[in-house]
C-alpha cells in the first residue's frame, strides 16, 4: 500500500527532511495504532535508511495523534532493516515524552521512560509542569515527591519545576516553603532559575521588598533575566528609583549586560508614572549602550507621551520608529487615539480610526472602544452604535464597557426604548451584559410610570444570566412600584430586600412610607422601619428616623386640625 510513496521519491538523498516528515505522517495517518492490537509496521521499512535523530524528532512533533507518534517511535527503536545502526538519543525521548504529556498520557509516558531507564530528575520535572499546567497542584507535588525519592533529594530540576507551578498558581507562600526546604536540607544548591522563579513569585504578588531581599541574598550571580524580573517588580509598584538602582547594578557587573527588555521595562515604568523626561533619557542611554529599541520600547514611549497629553511628540516618536525600520502596529495607534481624546481632539480621534481602517491596520477591540467612548462623550449614540455593528461585521466582539457607555448615553438622552433593544441584542453581537448593563437600563425604566412589567421581565433575564440584584436595584424597584401605585409589589420587594440584608436608599424609603401614610397605613410604615432596623445594618439610622418622625408629625397635625 505505501510502497508507491517511496517509489515516488526518486532522489531520496536530495529530499528535504520536511518531505520525509510529510510522507511518514501521511502513512501513519492510515494506521490505527490506538485500537489495533498489533498494527503492521511493514510500510515504515522504506524509511529505515533515512532515520536519524533529527528526522525522528520532527516526525514525532508533527503528529496530532500521540498514538501515531508513539507507534513511529517504538518502530524506530529497532527498525528492521537498520542500515545506519540508528538508535534513539536522549532528545528523542524528550520529544516523545513532551508529546505524551501534552495529551495527558502520564502513565504511558512514565512507562516508556521506566522501561528505557530514562527516568530522571529532568524528565520528572516535565511531569510536574504538565500537572501544573492542568491546575492539578496535588498531582504536581506527588510527582515532585517521586523525584525526591528516586534521586535521594538531588532533584534541582524538579524543585524548580514545582516552584514554577506554585508561582504560576499564585501559591507563593507554598513555593517559599519549598525554597526554604532546599536551603535547609542543603542536598542541592539553588541556582539562577530557583532564585529567579521565587523573585518572580514575590513580584507577582506585589511583595517586591521580599523579592529584593532574596535578590540580595543570592549565592550565585544573577543573569539578565533575574535582573529584568526584579526591575519589572519595582516598576509595577511604581518604584522607578529602585528599578534604576538595579539597572546601575547591572552596568557595574562584569558578567552581565542590560538588554532591550531591561531598558524597555524601565522606560515603561517611567512612562506609567508620567516621568517622561526620565523615560526619554533612558532611551538615549539605551541607544548609547548599543542596545536597539524595539517596537515595545517605542510603544511604551508613545503611550506615555499620549497619556501626558503630548500627542504631537508621540507622533514624532512614531515617525522616528518608522525611520529606524520598525513598523507601527495597532497598539501604537490605539495610544494615539487615547492621546487625542485626552487633549479634547475627539474629531481627530474619529478620523484617525478611519485612517487606521483605510491603511489596513485592523483596529482591535481597544481601538474601537476608545472611539465608542468618544462618540458617547460627544452625545452621539447613533455613531457609537454604528461602530459596534462595524466591529461585529469585522469579527471583533465589542467589550462590555463599550456597550455600557452606549446604554448610559441612551438613557441620559431619554431613549429608553433603544437602550432596551441594545441590551437584548448584546449577546447576538458577541457580548454578554454584565451587572452594570442591567442596572443602567432597569433603574432608568423604573422611573417611567407604567413600565414595571417590562422591568420584571428584564430582572428575570438578569437573574437567569447569573447576576444578582443589589441594594441599588432593589431601591429602584421599590420606588418604581410606588410610583405605579402598586403597594403590594412595593411591599413584597421591600421585604425581599431586607431579607437579603440590603437597605433601600433614603430617597426610596421616603417615597415608600409617604405612599403608605397617604393611604392611612401608619402602622405598616412603622413596622417597615422597625423590621429594617432589626434585620439590616442601617448606618445612617438617624436620617431614616427623621423621615418617619416628620411624617408622623404631619399626620398628627392633620388629625388635630378642626374640620368644617
Amino acid at each position: 500500500m505505501a510502497l508507491p510513496l517511496r517509489k515516488a521519491l526518486t532522489r531520496p538523498s536530495a529530499e528535504s527532511k520536511q518531505s520525509l516528515v510529510t510522507s511518514i505522517t501521511s502513512l501513519l495517518q492510515t494506521l490505527n495504532p490506538q485500537n489495533a492490537s498489533n498494527p503492521d509496521s511493514q510500510p515504515l521499512k522504506q524509511f529505515s535508511a533515512d532515520l536519524d535523530p533529527i528526522l525522528v524528532i520532527q516526525v514525532i512533533k508533527n503528529q496530532t495523534n500521540p498514538y501515531h507518534a508513539l507507534f513511529f517511535f517504538n518502530w524506530a527503536t529497532k527498525p528492521d532493516p537498520n542500515p545506519k545502526c540508528y538508535s534513539h538519543t536522549y532528545h528523542c525521548y524528550v520529544a516523545m515524552t513532551d508529546v505524551l504529556l501534552s495529551h495527558s498520557l502520564f502513565s504511558t509516558a512514565y512507562s516508556l521512560l521506566r522501561k528505557s531507564q530514562k527516568v530522571s530528575d529532568f524528565m520528572i520535572g516535565k511531569f510536574i509542569k504538565a500537572f501544573g499546567d492542568r491546575g492539578d497542584i496535588r498531582g504536581a507535588i506527588h510527582w515532585f515527591q517521586k523525584a525526591k525519592s528516586i534521586e535521594n533529594g538531588r532533584c534541582l530540576f524538579s524543585y524548580n519545576a514545582i516552584l514554577g507551578v506554585l508561582v504560576r498558581a499564585n501559591r507563593v507562600n507554598m513555593a517559599k516553603a519549598f525554597f526554604d526546604q532546599i536551603v535547609t536540607e542543603g542536598v542541592v544548591k539553588p541556582d539562577i532559575s530557583t532564585y529567579t522563579i521565587m523573585i518572580k513569585g514575590f513580584c507577582k504578588m506585589g511583595l517586591v521588598e521580599n523579592a529584593h531581599k532574596l535578590f540580595d541574598e543570592m549565592v550565585c550571580e544573577p543573569n539578565v533575566i533575574t535582573y529584568n524580573t526584579i526591575i519589572n517588580g519595582f516598576c509595577k509598584k511604581g518604584d522607578t528609583e529602585n528599578a534604576r538602582r538595579i539597572l546601575n547594578r547591572i552596568m557595574e557587573s562584569k558578567d552581565c549586560l542590560p538588554d532591550a527588555v531591561t531598558y524597555t521595562t524601565l522606560i515603561d515604568g517611567y512612562c506609567k508614572k508620567g516621568e517622561i523626561h526620565e523615560a526619554l533619557n533612558c532611551l538615549d542611554e539605551m541607544v548609547k549602550q548599543g542596545c536597539q529599541p524595539n517596537l515595545l520600547t517605542y510603544n511604551a514611549l508613545i503611550e506615555g507621551l499620549c497619556l501626558s497629553g503630548n500627542v504631537d511628540e508621540a507622533k514624532r516618536m512614531m515617525t522616528k520608529m518608522r525611520l529606524s525600520g520598525l513598523k507601527d502596529n495597532v497598539v501604537t495607534h490605539t495610544s494615539i487615539l487615547k492621546g487625542l481624546c485626552i487633549v479634547g481632539k475627539s474629531d481627530e480621534a474619529v478620523k484617525h480610526l478611519k485612517q487606521m481602517v483605510s491603511l489596513g491596520k485592523k483596529p482591535d477591540v481597544k481601538s474601537y472602544g476608545v472611539v465608542v467612548n468618544v462618540y458617547c462623550k460627544m452625545r452621539k449614540p447613533n455613531e457609537a452604535i454604528s461602530l459596534l455593528r462595524e466591529m461585529q461585521v469585522r469579527g471583533i466582539n465589542p467589550s462590555v464597557s463599550s456597550f455600557n457607555a452606549v446604554l448610559r448615553i441612551l438613557v441620559e438622552n431619554g431613549d429608553i426604548e433603544r437602550a432596551i433593544s441594545i441590551l437584548k441584542q448584546m449577546p447576538l453581537m458577541g457580548c454578554s451584559p454584565n451587572f452594570l448593563s442591567y442596572n443602567t437600563v432597569i433603574c432608568s425604566l423604573c422611573k417611567i410610570r407604567g413600565r414595571m412589567q417590562e422591568v420584571g421581565e428584564l430582572v428575570c433575564i438578569m437573574l437567569q444570566n447569573g447576576h444578582n440584584l443589589d441594594a441599588t436595584i432593589y431601591s429602584c424597584l421599590v420606588r418604581g412600584y410606588c410610583e405605579d401605585g402598586n403597594e403590594e409589589m412595593a411591599l413584597q420587594t421591600f421585604y425581599e430586600t431586607i431579607d437579603k440584608n440590603y437597605v433601600i436608599n433614603l430617597e426610596t424609603f421616603s417615597v415608600f412610607v409617604k405612599e403608605l401614610f397617604a393611604k392611612g397605613k401608619i402602622n405598616e410604615a412603622k413596622s417597615i422601619y422597625e423590621d429594617m432596623l432589626r434585620k439590616c445594618p442601617v448606618f445612617n439610622k438617624r436620617y431614616y428616623e427623621m423621615v418617619l418622625t416628620d411624617l408622623l408629625y404631619l399626620h398628627s397635625e392633620k388629625l388635630q386640625r378642626p374640620t368644617g
